[in-house]
């Protein structure tokens, strides 16, 4: 699966064109979180980024509104918003399950919580294990939801 910049991108305050599927079939490898340095893993994370096992990467980030931007990632590197690079991280969130066997969680579909001027307020990244919840404020939440 190809991540494409249209797929997945548009600037803040514009939804994305096509519907919310846009990751079905995505191996997620990884599940990281950005964060201040400063304030350590204690703090949420500012941004999350699920690496796929296409050497691509998605990041949800929080804009001033408190809407989720959803962009191609640029793992193993850190966003460019991140300066100085020195004072920020990637690190696991925490309460996050390690990747299921085989090494990947694979996508079944998505779905976004949409304000109604159309911006996603919550996304969900439907796997077969259970759900990944992203959720904006004023730092990001992400939890997992696994399947009963």
């Amino acid at each position: 699966m190809t991540v494409e910049r249209e797929d997945c991108a548009g600037p803040a305050g514009r939804a994305r064109p096509g519907n919310a599927d846009w990751l079905t079939g995505a191996r997620i490898t990884a599940v990281l979180g950005v964060y201040y340095r400063p304030e350590g893993r204690a703090g949420e994370p500012e941004a999350v980024e699920f690496v796929l096992a296409e050497d691509q990467s998605v990041l949800l980030t929080c804009t001033s509104d408190r809407t989720l931007r959803v962009t191609p990632g640029s793992w193993p590197r850190l966003p460019d918003w991140c300066v100085p690079a020195s004072q920020w991280h990637h690190a696991p969130p925490a309460l996050l399950p390690p990747a299921p066997y085989g090494g990947a969680w694979t996508v079944v579909g998505t779905q976004e919580l949409r304000d109604d001027d159309g911006e996603v307020l919550r996304a969900v990244i439907r796997c077969e294990e259970g759900d990944f919840v992203v959720v904006a404020g004023d730092t990001m939440a992400i939890r997992f939801d696994p399947r009963p």
